[in-house]
């Protein structure tokens, strides 16, 4: 699993990369031309692109620390096991998101109580 986990992460790292690679190109060529968001027709398209891919880089962040933490519990003989009951996560679950660290019973739960 740490070597899924790694290969998630270099994924996870490089997209954050190219997503940096784009915010900057985004924000450099903005600069180029005088852009007034409310009144250029192309100012609102902009502003959702720069919003759209700080949000995907946002995200991307946070799946990072969570790959680390996952490396951690990995570590402490603490991962595959739910933080909520204290079950095994099962085999196919971290399969699709190593970093998970709540079975699925529990991430349902957890999910019902946030709306």
């Amino acid at each position: 699993m740490r070597a899924r986990i790694a290969a998630e992460r270099a994924s996870t790292s490089a997209r954050i990369e190219a997503l940096r690679r784009d915010f900057e190109g985004i924000v450099e060529a903005n600069a180029l031309v005088a852009v007034d968001d409310e009144h250029d027709p192309e100012g609102s398209s902009t502003a959702f692109e720069r919003a759209h891919v700080a949000a995907l880089l946002a995200r991307a962040g946070e799946q990072l620390t969570e790959l680390d933490r996952a490396l951690e519990r990995l570590d402490h003989d603490a991962y595959g096991r739910c933080e909520s009951c204290g079950e095994p996560i099962p085999a196919a679950r971290l399969e699709i998101r190593p970093e998970a660290t709540r079975c699925v019973a529990c991430a349902r739960t957890r999910g019902k109580r946030r709306r």
